[in-house]
């Protein structure tokens, strides 16, 4: 007799609970998964000082992992030169930042300790914060490597610097990372002696962080976690898939949870594999087709749809919307436009409600919203960018990423 454990992030009060299933499926052990918010202000405006934050973030993220392709494969980009069966176990998932972010728990060392960490499928690196973290890494779990009997040091220094000026600094090592019940041992992971202060608590709830992209994005060029428990032979179906949902949010770890979709996964193919990039056939708005053969990268860690300048001014041009700096555009808040999406190799298209696009108003009061789809100002340094698909769409639909087959796929939620 075969038998398949599933496990799976999961947004529960708890931090793992065992889940029986019915007859002639597989078990699931969940674990919580959130996601962090701050994106509005108290009174449920729009906070451009933290939008302007994320987008720069997105953007140095982008540009670091382009950097990081061309070195760790000897080749520039193609985007910096171009035109345009249930298995696996769930870990729950928590939102933070109005959706700024998804962030579920790891186990690293042994005996294993818990951590929270940022679920990027834009990044493919990954730190927690170190026992000798300033005050910064305050009230955020520390890993201690001597406490840990499999942890190794690789005496190698790295500094990571992002958009929005933060900095994680430390050493590389190497120990046991356990995810949803799966673990990849001999992990690469940067433990950070400093954290800057725009990952404070406060500002940033997840202890770390955990990159879920390819390996030639990663900044010291080490197979990202996920990549370990393919090639270490851990996970028996090389796909991971997100639910990104106010409840019953889910990472589920070696394969799909068939529970959280209906119908069939549309699968597309990813086309360079550093970032999860794929085509997008179409871009429709209200129903009309509006853009077509967009490249376009699917990324967790972004809440926003961030668009190359062209695409998006051609788009507003169409279909309206008021221009108020610094790359966002505002529509009245009771008439906003419903988009959706049709990717490469796909039938279907997966729309996006026009609430979803809607952040909330430019003040307190106002009757006059900023669009989620903002300017990628990227495209005026990189030609031929991508467009950043985040959690804006994503949260609207299942969606698999198959490390296996190099391919993205999208269901529809049940």
């Amino acid at each position: 007799m075969h038998v398949t454990l599933s496990r799976s992030f999961v947004n529960l009060a708890i931090l793992a609970a065992a889940v029986a299933s019915p007859a002639g499926q597989t078990n699931s052990i969940a674990i919580p998964i959130a996601k962090r918010s701050g994106l509005l202000n108290a009174d449920k405006s729009v906070n451009f000082d933290a939008l302007n934050s994320h987008v720069s973030s997105v953007k140095a993220k982008v540009l670091g992992g382009l950097e990081n392709f061309e070195r760790n494969t000897g080749t520039i980009h193609p985007s910096t030169l171009e035109g345009r069966e249930e298995h696996g176990a769930g870990v729950p998932l928590t939102d933070f930042n109005h959706e700024e972010g998804w962030y579920g728990t790891i186990e690293v060392g042994t005996p294993p300790k818990r951590f929270t960490v940022l679920l990027d499928t834009g990044s493919s690196t990954s730190f927690i914060a170190e026992a000798q973290c300033g005050p910064s890494c305050d009230n955020h779990t520390r890993w201690d490597h001597k406490s840990s009997s499999t942890s190794r040091d690789s005496h190698k220094n790295f500094t990571l610097t992002y958009g929005d000026g933060s900095v994680v600094s430390g050493e590389l090592y190497t120990d046991d990372v356990t995810v949803a019940g799966f673990t990849a041992c001999n992990q690469t992971l940067l433990a950070a002696k400093v954290y800057s202060t725009g990952l404070n608590k406060s500002r940033f709830p997840p202890d770390g962080l955990m990159g879920m992209g390819f390996q030639y994005l990663a900044a010291y060029n080490a197979s990202p976690v996920f990549s370990s428990l393919v090639s270490q032979g851990k996970v028996e179906d090389p796909r991971f898939a997100f639910k990104l949902s106010p409840s019953g949010a889910e990472l589920h770890i070696g394969g799909v949870n068939h529970h959280l979709y209906t119908g069939n996964i549309t699968y597309t193919p990813v086309t360079q594999k550093a970032y999860w990039r794929v085509m997008i056939d179409s871009v429709q708005v209200n129903g009309q087709p509006i853009l077509g053969n967009v490249d376009s990268i699917i990324d967790t860690g972004t809440t926003l749809i961030i668009g190359p300048l062209l695409d998006v001014l051609a788009l507003y041009a169409t279909i309206g919307g008021t221009y108020i700096g610094q790359g966002f555009y505002t529509f009245p808040c009771n008439s906003f436009p419903s988009f959706s999406l049709k990717f490469n190799g796909t039938q279907k298209s997966f729309p996006i409600a026009a609430s979803a696009l809607n952040l909330g108003p430019v003040s307190n009061g106002s009757s006059d919203c900023v669009s989620v789809l903002s300017v990628d100002y990227i495209s005026c340094v990189v030609p031929s960018a991508f467009w950043v698909v985040g959690d804006v769409f994503l949260r609207g639909v299942y969606t698999v990423f198959d490390y296996g087959k190099a391919r993205v796929g999208f269901a529809q939620l049940a």
